[in-house]
């Protein structure tokens, strides 16, 4: 059975564990406190903080885990990047007061404080940069730093700038994009048994056949033999569309398509103009290639 590391609070946990959900792999815990839960009895979740799960994966603890790109980058494990999950996006930026002259980073004076969470990043950064600062390791919201004089930028993370932008701040530079992922640790990898192997590559699968069914339906309806031609040029689908004969062999078949949500009105609209009928759309929980 895989151990698997997952955040323990925030918005990372409640996201991890709504896709392990999704995928028939329901956290199982005995109460709020808990410190450990079955994944629909297939696998072991351990909850630890998101910052520790790098830690847990290289050490051995935890056969695979969740966390964010930008702490695995602070933690500098080598750790392989199985699966972008596509939640708990950010930015890591570089940001200054409001009436600071500075325009961008290389306009930043020598020996600069920089105030951050993340120091390690932060060193490679200026290092990569040719840049020599001071480094102010802070814990907690970074943003007041540069008001209170501790330092003069921050590096810290952002999702929609209104944070920055409510505390007197603005980005003038972006160190990296992040998002939570599945990790595991290469090096241990090699030490796993085939079935080991096997369940990761089965887990990484179920996750990514949830993503891969977000933000699609899937499309059913009749339509008139002779616009299949046409039919084709608004039902795409993966590999185009699936055409089934109608049992009473009228001058209806049915087709099947999986369809973009975001464009499904047009899409029904241009069926109808073309007589189709009995439209159905349904939602998809998970689809597998």
């Amino acid at each position: 059975m895989l151990r698997i590391a997952l955040p323990n609070k925030g918005r990372l946990s409640d996201d991890a564990r709504d896709l392990f959900n999704q995928a028939g792999l329901d956290v199982l815990v005995r109460g709020d406190r808990a410190l450990t839960a079955s994944l629909g009895g297939e696998f072991e979740a351990i909850f630890v903080r998101a910052q520790d799960v790098p830690e847990f994966i290289a050490d051995g603890a935890a056969d695979a885990g969740i966390t964010g790109y930008d702490l695995v980058q602070e933690s500098e494990r080598e750790l392989d990047s199985l699966l972008d999950l596509e939640f708990g996006k950010c930015l890591l930026v570089i940001a200054c007061r409001d009436e600071s002259p500075v325009a961008s980073v290389s306009e930043l004076e020598k020996d600069t404080r920089v105030a951050t969470a993340f120091p390690a990043i932060a060193r490679r950064y200026f290092a990569d940069a040719g840049m020599q600062v001071q480094v102010v390791p802070i814990s907690g919201a970074a943003e007041i730093a540069p008001h209170l004089g501790i330092a003069d930028v921050i590096l810290d993370v952002t999702s929609t700038g209104s944070t920055l932008k409510t505390n007197g701040l603005r980005a003038i530079d972006t160190v990296m994009s992040s998002s939570a992922r599945l990790y595991a640790s290469p090096s241990r990898k090699t030490l796993w048994c085939d079935e080991k192997l096997a369940a990761l590559d089965q887990l990484a699968g179920a996750l990514a056949s949830v993503i891969r069914a977000r933000g699609k339906r899937y499309l059913m309806a009749n339509v008139p033999r002779l616009a299949l031609e046409q039919v084709k040029e608004i039902l795409p689908g993966l590999n185009g569309p699936t055409v089934v004969d109608i049992l009473d062999g009228g001058e209806h078949v049915a087709v099947h398509a999986v369809v973009q949500a975001k464009s499904v009105y047009r899409t029904i609209a241009s069926l109808k103009e073309l007589g189709a009928e009995g439209i159905l759309l349904t939602r998809i929980e998970r689809l597998v290639p």
